[in-house]
C-alpha cells in the first residue's frame, strides 16, 4: 500500500470575492507531485470558501469568468451589508470583545455558499492541466485579508470499508434544520470510533440522505443560532411584519416563496420560524403548511442544496487512524422543508480508505 500524496496550501485572496486556481499553485510550488494519482480530494477548511463539484466545473468549461457569472445571482440574492442579525457584533455573545472588533460581517457569504451549492470537500478525477477553482466569498474584509487553508490529497483508488445508517431526529415542523455535530446526537463520536476500528489513516467520510428521504438536503456550514436568540422578541411583537421583511416580502408575493424561503431555511431563520410557530399557537398551522408547500415546488432545483456532504479523514498524528477534518466552524447540517412523518431522517455514512 502506498501512502497518498498530500499537501496543505495557504492561499491569500486578492479581493472579497476571488476565484483561485489551486491546480496552478500546486504545479508552481510543488511540481508534479500528483503524477501517478488517478483521483484528488480537495478540502477547504472554511465555511465561506470552497469548491464547485467537477461536473459543474466541466459544464462551465473550467472557465473562471463563467464560474463567477454562475455565482453572481446567488451573491445578488444576499447583498453585502444588508440587515443581517448575524452581523450585529454587539449581539454575538459567543465572541470576546477583541473578536467582535475584528470579526467580519459576512452573513451574505454564508448564505451564498449554501445556496450556490459550494462544497467544503470534493473529489475530482485527476486531469493534469485543468484548473481547479477555489471560490472565496469573504477573503478580504474591513479588518484585513484572510489567510485560507486547503488540503489536497491525491490517491489511486478509494475502497469502501464501512457503511452505517444514521437516524437523525427532526421536529414536527415542516421546516427544520439539525446540526449533526450536536453533542446530544453522539454521531461524530460514533463515526470517529468506526474510523479507529477500521484503521483508516487517509480516506473520506460521505454522508448522504437515503433515496426515500424527500424534501430534505445536506449542507456544511456554521450552525449559528443568533437569529433565534435575539430576534424572538421582535418576531412575537409583530410576526407578520417580521416575516415580510426578513423573508423578502414572502407573504406579499407568495409565488416567490419557494426560492426565498429555501435559502433562509438553509440558515438560521429556520430556527426563528420554528420558535415563532410554537409561540403563535392556533392559526399558525395554516401559514406553516402554506409556506412548506411553496418550498417544495420545483423551483427548489434552482438552488444548490445537496443531498450529500463529504469530509476528509486524515491521520496527522501518526496514530494509525485518522480524524474527521473539519474547519473551526464547519458542521454538517440537515435541512428539511416538509414534515417528516417518522420524526427522523435517515442518512447513509460511508467510510472509504484511500490507497
Amino acid at each position: 500500500m502506498t501512502a497518498p500524496a498530500q499537501v496543505t496550501l495557504e492561499l491569500t485572496p486578492r479581493a472579497r470575492f476571488d476565484v483561485i486556481d489551486v491546480s496552478r499553485l500546486l504545479d508552481r510550488d510543488f511540481g508534479r507531485f500528483l503524477d501517478g494519482c488517478r483521483r484528488v480530494l480537495y478540502c477547504s477548511h472554511h465555511t465561506t470558501a470552497g469548491y464547485p463539484d467537477q461536473q459543474l466545473a466541466e459544464r462551465l468549461g473550467h472557465s473562471r469568468d463563467r464560474l463567477s457569472g454562475f455565482l453572481e445571482p446567488f451573491r445578488s440574492l444576499f447583498p453585502q451589508g444588508a440587515a443581517y442579525r448575524h452581523d450585529e457584533m454587539e449581539l454575538r455573545d459567543e465572541l470576546t470583545a477583541e473578536q467582535k472588533r475584528v470579526e467580519p460581517r459576512n452573513a451574505d457569504s454564508h448564505l451564498t455558499f449554501m445556496s450556490a451549492g459550494l462544497h467544503n470537500c470534493v473529489t475530482y478525477d485527476h486531469r493534469p492541466g485543468e484548473p481547479v477553482w477555489f471560490v472565496d466569498l469573504d477573503g478580504v474584509h474591513e479588518h484585513g485579508v484572510r489567510t485560507r487553508r486547503t488540503t489536497v490529497l491525491g490517491f489511486q483508488r478509494d475502497d469502501v470499508v464501512g457503511v452505517r445508517i444514521l437516524e437523525i431526529p427532526v421536529s414536527a415542523h415542516p421546516i427544520d434544520s439539525v446540526n449533526l455535530c450536536a453533542p446530544e446526537l453522539g454521531l461524530v463520536d460514533g463515526l470517529q470510533e468506526q474510523i479507529r476500528e477500521h484503521g483508516v489513516a487517509n480516506g473520506r467520510l460521505d454522508l448522504e440522505l437515503l433515496d426515500e428521504e424527500s424534501h430534505a438536503g445536506l449542507t456544511v456550514n456554521e450552525y449559528e443560532t443568533l437569529l433565534m436568540r435575539h430576534d424572538l422578541r421582535e418576531v412575537l411583537r409583530d410576526p407578520l411584519r417580521y416575516m415580510a421583511e426578513k423573508g423578502r416580502n414572502l407573504l406579499r408575493d407568495p409565488r416567490s416563496a419557494a426560492a426565498k424561503t429555501l435559502n433562509y431555511a438553509q440558515y438560521d431563520l429556520v430556527q426563528i420560524y420554528n420558535e415563532l410557530m410554537s409561540k403563535v399557537g392556533h392559526g399558525a398551522a395554516y401559514v406553516e403548511e402554506l409556506v412548506a408547500r411553496f418550498i417544495a415546488m420545483p423551483t427548489i432545483r434552482f438552488f444548490g442544496l445537496r443531498r450529500s456532504a463529504s469530509f476528509l479523514v486524515h491521520d496527522g498524528d501518526g496514530r494509525g487512524w485518522g480524524s474527521i477534518v473539519q474547519g473551526t466552524y464547519q458542521s454538517p447540517i440537515l435541512v428539511q422543508w416538509s414534515r417528516c412523518e417518522r420524526g427522523a431522517r435517515r442518512v447513509r455514512a460511508t467510510l472509504s480508505r484511500f490507497e
